[in-house]
């Protein structure tokens, strides 16, 4: 099995919500816990996890797996288990008092999203152990470096 094909399912389900937040502003932006607060002070998960990326997630996954032949469920299946990963990331650190905006923790942010998709679907996907281990190692570098990357453009733009 090619392990970039898994990969790029990764980074679509991940990519997702950020370009359709970017595409669409505000609009449909409901936060997905309803901006519920619990007896720590902060949210569930934060204003930034909203029903559109979930949605955009699921649907990006599952139109766009069929290119790197794997089926529509499956691809939905990854755009699921990726935004599962990321609510868990979040809601971890929101109760470390972590705030959205600041909250970028590699690893944290990274293996979660990466892990539960490929545990719960390496079998569908031909890959073994090892190669699931490869796949979120390289999903983890590259998700870095795009953060960085990305980063560094918006303080070259924002800065003038």
């Amino acid at each position: 099995m090619d392990l970039l094909s898994p990969l790029l399912l990764l980074m679509v389900a991940n990519g997702a919500p950020v370009v359709t937040a970017l595409l669409l502003k505000n609009r449909f932006n409901q936060p997905l816990d309803g901006n519920l607060h619990l007896p720590d002070g902060y949210p569930l998960f934060g204003a930034s996890k909203t029903i559109r990326g979930i949605v955009a997630a699921l649907l990006a996954t599952a139109f766009i797996a069929p290119l790197f032949n794997f089926s529509f469920i499956t691809g939905a299946l990854v755009g699921f288990w990726a935004m599962v990963g990321d609510l868990l990331s979040s809601f971890i650190k929101r109760r470390l008092g972590r705030q959205p905006s600041s909250a970028h923790m590699p690893g944290l942010d990274h293996i979660p999203e990466a892990l539960l998709p490929l545990c719960f679907l390496w079998s569908q996907m031909l890959l073994s152990w090892p190669e699931v281990a490869l796949i979120i190692l390289a999903f983890t570098l590259l998700d870095l470096f795009l953060w960085f990357l990305l980063n560094r453009l918006y303080s070259l733009f924002h800065s003038r």
